[in-house]
């Protein structure tokens, strides 16, 4: 393990960086409540422009133009332009007359925008009658997390709660894919395919794949190739070019790994993680499944993927203790590494949601410190939370049931709790007489 560095820790530090998080959380207060007012004042806006529309006529609706002139009116003390604030009154009626009892949890203080703007965007899913139903249940859900780790489940809550089925509607939004071609700037122009998540996850993932080994390639010969000695390309350019390559000439331009690898660029193949509900994989309902650390995905593709074992991982656990017991992944990662993947779903720092299977399994006591390789000592964190937990004075303990328990620098507690499973078993009841299941 590599020696952490000192961190600063004088008093003059620390109560700087002290001052600097009290001024940060006053201003959240404020922002807060003057965020509040303006988006009441813009859902009033809208109101009055009701109150002073005329039914339809032959050639205009008069609520339009008189929508319209209010926009304006407001534009121009907010400097935008009048298509822009009448988008903004109707978001802001959405969130205001919508969703009141969000708005009050964020003016209490419970909650902040960012999951007042999650609640919102995953309520729109569902008929308007059941708003107020949903919003009750997420604004629980929001609370001790971050809106970037609860907007996949709150949009996983509403899907479940809408009276129609994920995959009815999941196959009628199927029937918009379609690709688009945006002009840009300098010769430059935005290609956008819309398509299942689940396969746009997997595009990005073999393309990140195939750019990580050219970048490793070049990196490690850069001696024995002219044009690789040359390559400066970061990231994004070469999954770009391998990108243009793939769909252009069916094969990346450069198909070239090092010789420890398992083959050249056109084996590599996508990683995609899923969590199906027990019910669902056997065909007992149509709700929707987990990508883990994205969206949700419809379940017909969901079941398709349990059936490959060259892309899913399918896991058998003990249903009284919960360890995992077998696999038939194609892959031979240990039984607790699979384990770790099922509990953890992602990144266990506050507020992460990398996938755990772009994680690096971490002792949470250092195993060159006399660390224990065993479950309640293991966890996922990104590249980025592993380095901060080695070389910053972030501290970290684990609590039984897998808890993660962060201490800042400033000696702030903050409780990572291990993700809800997506599935749970229990023991099946055995007819008198039966020999027990399991």
């Amino acid at each position: 393990m590599t020696e952490a560095m000192e961190t600063p820790d004088g008093e003059s530090y620390l109560a700087a960086i002290a001052g600097i998080v009290a001024d940060v959380e006053d201003i959240g207060v404020e922002f807060a409540r003057v965020k509040i007012r303006e988006l009441r004042a813009l859902a009033a806006a809208g109101r009055l422009a009701d109150a002073q529309g005329a039914p339809r006529n032959a050639r205009v609706q008069v609520h339009d133009m008189v929508l319209r002139s209010i926009s304006a009116e407001v534009a121009g003390v907010m400097r935008l332009t009048d298509r822009a604030v009448q988008r903004r009154i109707g978001e802001a009626r959405v969130t205001i007359e919508g969703f009141p009892a969000a708005v009050a949890a964020w003016e209490a203080g419970r909650i902040v925008q960012g999951h007042v703007k999650a609640i919102v965007d995953a309520g729109l899913n569902l008929p308007g009658e059941m708003w107020a139903e949903f919003e009750a249940v997420a604004i629980e859900r929001c609370d001790g997390q971050t809106p970037n780790r609860v907007r996949g489940e709150l949009e996983i809550l509403a899907h479940r709660m809408h009276p129609r089925s994920f995959a009815e509607r999941h196959e009628e939004a199927a029937a918009g894919r379609c690709v688009r071609l945006m002009p840009g700037r300098d010769g430059m122009s935005d290609l956008i395919a819309t398509l299942p998540t689940v396969i746009a996850e997997g595009i990005h993932d073999r393309l990140t794949q195939q750019a990580r080994a050219i970048i490793d390639t070049r990196d490690e010969r850069s001696a024995g190739s002219e044009i690789v000695a040359t390559d400066a390309r970061s990231t994004d350019q070469v999954r770009a070019d391998v990108f243009s390559d793939l769909l252009l000439a069916g094969t990346p331009a450069l198909d070239d790994t090092r010789d420890t690898t398992a083959g050249p660029l056109g084996a590599i193949r996508a990683r995609v993680q899923v969590l199906v509900p027990a019910a669902t994989l056997t065909g007992g309902n149509d709700g929707p499944c987990d990508l883990a650390g994205r969206s949700p995905i419809d379940p017909a593709t969901a079941r398709t993927l349990a059936g490959s074992t060259h892309i899913w991982e399918r896991l058998f656990h003990d249903p009284t203790t919960g360890v995992t017991v077998s696999t038939d992944s194609y892959r031979v990662p240990s039984g607790m590494r699979r384990f770790l993947q099922a509990r953890d779903q992602h990144c266990r720092f506050p507020g992460c949601r990398v996938a755990a299977i772009r994680c690096e399994i971490d002792h949470t006591h250092d195993h060159a410190l006399g660390g224990r390789t065993e479950l309640t000592n293991l966890a996922h964190l990104c590249q980025r939370h592993h380095s901060m937990k080695q070389f910053t004075a972030w501290k970290v303990r684990q609590l039984q049931g897998g808890v993660l328990e962060w201490t800042s620098p400033l000696g702030r507690i903050y409780r990572e709790d291990a993700p809800t499973p997506a599935v749970a078993f229990t023991p099946a009841a055995s007819p008198p007489g039966d020999p027990a299941p399991f």
